[in-house]
């Protein structure tokens, strides 16, 4: 069908709408009137009489607008409203909204740009089955408010106009009346097979109630037995009060009795108590003793240290006079050094020149020739070309003498890196010396965590366990203190143990003696010279030291003593008593440590912090860690060991670079020292061939040419030269004396600056041994100190204590008093009591009770047998009816089970009806088809096929065209109308696919239907024109106009002229 564009006649803003499908209907409580065959009258409860919608859907006004009792088509083109209407109708009588296929909410059913829609439907309320005829009357006004949120609510009016309600359970009761039933299966199976599930879960709670009854009947029963005994128990009361008093008489001196027990154990008390405290006076004078002697012996290194100090200090003034003198006596023989030399050099000087004078003269006497140019010539020649070959010999030298630099500076450098690597090759061994240690005490930890603390812990422990087994020890060693201790948080590991240290491998002790038991016992595992883990004495008490009043504390980081998770008391006091572990702060960020502690005031008695890299922070002073990981405390040992393998691994890859490095460098080396050799030999050579080239040019130089020359003033000129080598001669040796005497004198001041250096040094290797003697006796002095603190405050605190017991001993002493005079007012002599109070108190009031209760029971002997009448008419009712429900749930269950078979037979009859009328709804066009009903799977099956009967095998509905298919949906509607029950029917366009001639079949069918059935109303709504339709009363058209723009109501226009009897 072609869509054309909805005109509304209330708003142009509304869009079109499209065609809703068929409606299903969804009704129950068929029963059939149909085939009696007698003309029935028009229904009078349940039909539509009349529906008005505001603001729904894109309508904003459609009616109000009325409907026949019988046959009413709707007719109208696409999106003048039909749809709405019939949607309309499913959500005005509390349908929901995904049941219209129009929508997934009620909000999608108000009209755009309005804030509500309303829906008004009036419902016919006549005759005998008229719902509440007395406050309804005739008819019944359901009125439905829609929000633009989705919400809605109901007004039903009477027929005058009031409201009655405005509860949906009241619709929902007025639909079940009318058997409107939209929404449920349309038959009466549905309700009964619910019926029949409601009867079983009542048939089930009966049994439980039966069960229930069976248990009250045992209490009952138990409850008659009672009140016969207590009818019986109404004897023996005198010898019940005779036996009260004398539990009173031993009542009151069993509790002298336990005070005067309780006095005993409190002397007992005080006496041990004083016993401790004299004990703990001696070990505070001990302590003092010890005390003293450490201070004396740091008093005494003190001493030693400031007269070594004063010592030096007194020969450091003689030693810098001493070394100045040496540097003065030291220039001074230089000085005289370089005169000597001078002179030495003027005198070889001079007396050249003399063997040089001598020879000219030599030459000038033997010379007869005065000509001896050519000769000077060749000579002038020579010493160019000598000069020329100087300066080549130089420019070598130069060449050389930077190539010997470049290789005495590349083998230094070389030298310095081997050096360098060496250290780092011996450094990177020593570490994967002790990694390797590491990695086998972690391994052989994996079996024995103890073996972490060293390999001989276990069987050491063993030999400790033996011991004191065999009574060896007072209290038994605790330790090693680190297996003894938990992290709280495993990321403080590092931290804890550079703060612990040695500490975690320590042993305590109670006393001396088992020190010394464990000593002995210590010798069997640990070699002579090798290192044993330290053993701590201090007495083993049960309670954890009060150490709030000098703890450290911040709001944001653990002390050392909070962070850990210590079960014995013994390791808790050990570590503070030698360690402190109160006052020490544990800060993970090493920046955040620093600020705490150096940026400001450090936390109340906090002495240091430690970071989770093991740094060590105090007020004014940090110390990095040597340590990178946990070696006693780590939990993840697998972590661990494969950390360590890949440590092991890296470093045994890293001495294999160095060595190959080393291997190099020394290659290196040995090359560079040949090639500086080769350069130095190459240098002298150079050397010695320039000094006698130079040596040749002097020499060519100084011959002079023949001239005729005085040979008696080359002879004067000789003899002067020899006196002035005399005179240097004889200055020569008085300068060699003076050398010589100077040399004396620095050897001398040299001696004595040595032997003083000397002392000093002595007096520094002196005082290095007395500042490690110092350190340590200053610790010793700290940890006495500690020693002291600790029991001053055990004996302050024991003192309380006692002090506390006799206090408790004199308020002991008064309750005792006036116990005893008590217990004399009772009784006057003293009875000897072997039960305890508690045990008298309990039979004392046993007993009382049960005077009481005798007494009640004595006293009014009919109240009893009434109760016990009563509790016997109460059971036999009881029992009564649990048989008599039992009798009832056996006969229900037969009933149930003939009511099943009626339901199953019920069920077929419906299905062999529906079937039945399908078939002969389809034979009126020579169809044929079938239905196949699945209850087991509640499915439903058509096939239907058009023609000759026998001629085609059964097509599916798919199969067929829109004619037929449309066709065969009316059959198939009609069918079900036949096994259903309902006021009304609403279907929707049933015949559009239609051609005229089913059209026209299906059309008689629907009035053939309803004109049998003019107690039912039927509506139909469909797009074609229903001209042809025959002129009946029972008949009404309602012809839906197109919509106008600026229209506020939708007309409706009857076919027939005649009013219906609506009214009436």
């Amino acid at each position: 069908m072609a869509k054309r564009k909805e005109e509304n006649f209330s708003s142009p803003k509304n869009a079109k709408r499209p065609r809703q499908e068929e409606l299903e209907d969804f009704d129950k409580d068929g029963d059939e009137d149909e085939c009696k065959g007698t003309t029935l009258t028009a229904a009078e409860v349940g039909i539509i009489e009349s529906i008005h919608l505001k603001n729904f859907m894109c309508h904003s006004m459609l009616g109000p607008f009325k409907f026949g009792s019988n046959v009413n088509f709707v007719v109208g083109n696409n999106g003048s409203g039909k749809s709405a209407v019939l949607t309309a109708l499913i959500v005005g009588l509390g349908g929901r909204a995904v049941a219209t296929n129009r929508g997934s909410s009620l909000k999608g059913f108000v009209k755009d740009g309005q804030n509500s829609a309303d829906i008004s439907i009036t419902l016919r309320n006549r005759g005998d089955d008229a719902f509440k005829a007395s406050v309804y009357g005739n008819s019944i006004l359901i009125q439905q408010h829609i929000s633009i949120d989705g919400s809605r609510s109901y007004k039903l009016k009477s027929a005058t106009g009031s409201v009655v309600s405005t509860r949906k359970e009241e619709l929902i009761a007025i639909l079940d009346h009318f058997n409107i039933q939209f929404f449920m299966k349309a038959t009466q199976l549905e309700q009964m097979k619910e019926d029949y599930s409601y009867i079983m879960e009542t048939k089930e709670r009966t049994k439980e109630q039966i069960h229930q009854g069976e248990e009250r009947l045992t209490e009952l029963k138990r409850q008659c037995v009672e009140k016969e005994e207590r009818f019986q128990s109404i004897a023996g009361l005198s010898t019940m009060k005779t036996n009260l008093e004398s539990l009173k008489h031993e009542m009151a001196w069993a509790v002298v009795n336990e005070i005067e027990k309780q006095l005993n154990a409190i002397r007992d008390n005080i006496k041990i108590g004083e016993d401790r405290a004299a004990r703990l006076d001696r070990k505070m004078e001990e302590q003092q003793v010890r005390l003293n002697e450490a201070e004396q012996k740091y008093k005494d290194i003190q001493d030693k240290l400031e007269k070594i100090s004063e010592e030096t200090n007194a020969r450091a003034p003689e030693c810098m006079a001493l070394k100045a003198d040496v540097v003065a006596k030291k220039r001074a023989y230089n000085e005289a050094e370089v005169l000597y030399n001078r002179s030495l050099n003027e005198y070889k000087a001079l007396k050249k020149d003399d063997e040089q004078l001598c020879k000219r003269i030599e030459e000038l006497k033997k010379s007869t020739d005065q000509s001896l140019e050519p000769e000077r010539l060749e000579r002038q020649k020579k010493i160019s070309w000598l000069k020329e070959r100087v300066k080549a010999f130089q420019n070598q030298e130069n060449s050389v003498n930077q190539e010997i630099e470049q290789f005495q500076q590349a083998i230094e450098k070389d030298k310095e890196e081997h050096g360098k690597i060496k250290r780092e090759e011996l450094d990177v061994k020593h570490a994967l010396s002790y990694n390797q240690r590491q990695l086998k005490e972690l391994k052989d930890s994996k079996t024995d965590r103890l073996k972490r603390f060293g390999p001989n812990v276990p069987a050491l422990l063993e030999a400790i366990d033996a011991a004191y087994r065999q009574g060896h020890f007072t209290y038994k060693p605790v330790g090693p203190l680190g297996a003894c201790i938990h992290l709280r948080d495993p990321e403080l590991a590092l931290a804890i143990e550079s703060c612990l240290k040695g500490l975690l491998q320590a042993y305590c002790c109670h006393n001396h003696a088992d020190e010394r038991v464990l000593q002995a016992l210590m010798k069997r595992f640990y070699l002579p010279g090798t290192s044993r883990p330290p053993i701590i004495v201090s007495e083993f008490r049960n309670e954890i030291y009060d150490v709030r009043h000098r703890a450290a504390y911040h709001p944001d980081f653990p002390t050392v003593l909070t962070a850990l998770e210590i079960d014995n008391a013994v390791v808790a006091n050990s570590l503070i008593d030698m360690r402190g572990i109160e006052t020490v702060l544990l800060i993970k960020n090493n920046s955040v440590a620093r600020a705490v502690m150096q940026s400001q005031k450090p936390p109340k008695n906090c002495r240091e912090a430690f970071t989770a890299d093991g740094d060590q922070v105090f007020a004014g002073r940090y110390y990095s860690s040597e340590n990178t990981r946990p070696k006693f405390l780590s939990r993840d040992v697998d972590s661990e060991i494969s950390d360590l393998e890949n440590e092991v691994e890296n470093k045994t890859a890293q001495i294999l670079n160095l060595q190959q490095h080393l291997s190099a460098l020394e290659k290196d080396i040995k090359h560079n020292e040949e090639l500086l050799k080769r350069c130095q030999l190459h240098y002298k050579e150079l050397k010695m061939k320039i000094r006698k080239n130079i040596s040749e040019i002097r020499e060519l130089e100084n011959i002079e040419e023949h001239q005729s020359v005085d040979i008696a003033t080359l002879e004067d000129e000789a003899q002067e030269n020899k006196s002035k080598m005399k005179m240097v001669e004889e200055h020569m040796e008085q300068q060699k004396d003076n050398m010589e005497h100077l040399k004396s004198l620095k050897i001398e001041a040299e001696n004595k600056y040595d032997a003083i250096k000397f002392k000093i040094n002595q007096l520094s290797e002196l005082a290095d041994p007395l500042k490690d003697e110092l350190n340590l006796a200053d610790s010793e002095v700290d940890n006495q100190k500690r020693g002291k603190r600790h029991y001053e405050e055990k004996q302050k605190e024991h003192l309380d204590t006692l002090n506390k017991k006799k206090r408790e001993l004199d308020m002991k002493e008064k309750e005792l008093e006036e116990k005893m005079s008590q217990a004399r007012q009772i009784c006057p002599e003293r009875i000897e009591v072997e039960k305890s109070a508690s045990i008298l108190d309990k039979e004392i009031n046993r007993l009382r009770q049960k005077i009481q209760a005798e007494h009640a029971s004595h006293g009014d002997r009919e109240e009893i047998m009434r109760q016990y009448q009563e509790a016997r008419e109460t059971y036999l009712d009881l029992d009564s009816k649990v048989r008599t429900l039992k009798k009832f749930i056996k006969l229900l269950g037969e009933i149930m089970e003939h009511r099943f078979k009626t339901y199953q037979q019920f069920r077929r009859c419906l299905t062999l009806r529906c079937k039945l009328y399908f078939d002969n709804l389809l034979s009126q066009r020579a169809y044929c088809g079938k239905m196949n009903f699945d209850h087991k799977n509640e499915t439903l099956s058509i096939s239907v096929q058009p023609g000759e009967g026998n001629k085609a095998a059964f097509s599916d509905m798919r199969a067929l065209s829109g004619g037929e298919r449309s066709f065969s949906t009316v059959c198939f509607i009609l069918s079900l109308w036949s096994i259903a029950e309902s006021p009304f029917r609403c279907l929707d366009e049933f015949d559009v696919y239609m051609d005229m001639v089913n059209r026209r079949i299906a059309m008689d069918l629907i009035l053939k239907m309803a004109d049998s059935q003019r107690f039912r109303q039927f509506i139909l709504l469909t797009p074609q024109s229903m001209s042809s339709l025959p002129s009946s009363k029972l008949i009404r058209i309602l012809r839906m106009s197109d919509p106008e723009r600026g229209q506020t109501t939708l007309p409706f226009r009857p076919v027939t002229q005649e009013e219906d009897d609506d009214q009436s």
